[in-house]
């Protein structure tokens, strides 16, 4: 899988430099003064859900998975999961199953095209839990070689 012209260290680290700026611009929503609800959460949720994505690209990369690979998956965080899964991320039953329901459900892409058509809706707080755990863990994973 890996790709013999790949600089995947470089291409992991870059990936995790844009999980972190978008996780932050994510996370800037719980200083807002008033608090965002429905259709006003979509930029929330899709930052995060595009923070999650990156981080689980990085550590891919990281473990030279090829770019390709990676980008074949598209919006598919389970299939993400899965193989991160298999190189060492371990996360909590919670976290799992939230990113296997974004999956499912098509999240990224209802905030991304349709938000207005969202019923079952991830709130801030697991999304946010989910996003803070991902960040954290693949930084872990990442600072190994």
């Amino acid at each position: 899988m890996t790709d013999v012209h790949c600089n995947c260290a470089e291409l992991a680290k870059q990936s995790f430099a844009l999980a972190k700026s978008y996780g932050a611009a994510a996370t800037a929503f719980e200083i807002l003064p008033t608090k965002p609800k429905g259709l006003a959460l979509a930029p929330f949720r899709l930052l995060a859900i595009h923070a999650v994505e990156l981080s689980l690209n990085a550590l891919l990369l990281h473990k030279d998975i090829n770019p390709a690979a990676v980008r074949g998956m598209q919006h598919n965080l389970e299939k993400r999961l899965e193989l991160a899964e298999t190189l060492g991320l371990l996360l909590r039953k919670r976290t799992r199953a939230h990113i296997i329901a974004l999956t499912q459900s098509r999240e990224y892409l209802l905030n991304r095209y349709a938000a207005n058509s969202i019923a079952n809706i991830s709130q801030i707080s697991p999304m946010t839990a989910t996003l803070r755990e991902v960040l954290g863990k693949v930084e872990k994973l990442l600072a190994t070689p």
